[in-house]
C-alpha cells in the first residue's frame, strides 16, 4: 500500500524557471509569448517588452506566478495601444462605470472611477475582499486601459469576536475540513489559521472558508499537514 509524503522542497535554477515562464505564458491564450522578455535572477523573474492591452501585461505576470520556484515577479512590460484601441479618458471612465454596474457582485454606489491618461483608479469601501478583486478584474478587461490602480477598502461591518465566530461556524458545516483540529485568530481583518489536518485538500478548504467572510483583508494559512 502507497503511503503519501509531504511534498520536498526543490531548489530550481533560474534557466529552469525561465524555461517554465516561457512555456506557461504559451500555454495561455491571452499571452503572445514573442511579444515578451523573460529574464530570472535568484529566482526572481523580471517580465519586459511591449503589448497592446492591459489584460495581456495582467496575464504575463499571473503566467509567471504559476511557475514553481518563482519568488517574486517585476512587470516592466508597457501598454502601447494601437490607435483602434485607444479611448478617450471620459469614455474610459464611461465603460467602466456601466461594467461595473453590470457586475453583480460589486456595490457600484460605494465606488469612484477616475481616469487618467488611460490608467484607470479604482476608491471606495466594500465588505468583502472578493468584491474589491472582482472590480478591478472587471476594469482591467476593458479596451484602452493602460493600467488599474485598485485602491478600494475592505472594510467589514463585523467585530473582531463576530468575524472570529462566523469563520468558526463556517468550518463546523463544511463537510471537507475538521473544525476541532483549526484554530482560528483575528487581528484586524487579517485572520490567521492554525491546527493540523489530514490532507492539502483541507488545509486550502479552511482557508476559503476563511477569505468567505465579510471583512477579511488577508488569510495567513499556518495549517500543517499530518499525513500518519
Amino acid at each position: 500500500m502507497a503511503t503519501a509524503t509531504a511534498p520536498r522542497s526543490e531548489t530550481r535554477s533560474d534557466e529552469e524557471i525561465q524555461r517554465d515562464v516561457l512555456a506557461e505564458m504559451k500555454w495561455d491564450a491571452r499571452v503572445q509569448p514573442n511579444e515578451i522578455g523573460v529574464a530570472v535572477k535568484d529566482g526572481v523573474v523580471t517580465l519586459t517588452g511591449f503589448v497592446d492591452s492591459y489584460t495581456k501585461r495582467w496575464a504575463a505576470e499571473e503566467a509567471a506566478h504559476r511557475v514553481r520556484g518563482v519568488k517574486a515577479v517585476a512587470n516592466d512590460v508597457e501598454v502601447r495601444l494601437s490607435s483602434s484601441t485607444e479611448r478617450s479618458d471620459p469614455d474610459i471612465a464611461a465603460a467602466a462605470t456601466r461594467a461595473l454596474e453590470w457586475d453583480a457582485f460589486v456595490p457600484i454606489d460605494k465606488l469612484d472611477v477616475t481616469v487618467s491618461k488611460g490608467w484607470v483608479t479604482l476608491k471606495g469601501e466594500v465588505e468583502w475582499q472578493f468584491q474589491k478583486e472582482d472590480a478591478e478584474r472587471v476594469v482591467r478587461r476593458l479596451s484602452g486601459v493602460r493600467g488599474v490602480t485598485n485602491l478600494i477598502m475592505v472594510k467589514p461591518r463585523l467585530t473582531a469576536a463576530d468575524l472570529k465566530q462566523k469563520i468558526e461556524q463556517a468550518l463546523v458545516r463544511s463537510v471537507e475540513t475538521d473544525a476541532e483540529r483549526i484554530t482560528v485568530e483575528v487581528q484586524g481583518t487579517k485572520v490567521i489559521l492554525k491546527g493540523t489536518v489530514k490532507s492539502y485538500a483541507e488545509k486550502q478548504e479552511a482557508e476559503r472558508a476563511a477569505w468567505s467572510a465579510p471583512g477579511v483583508t488577508s488569510v495567513d494559512n499556518r495549517i500543517t499537514i499530518s499525513y500518519s
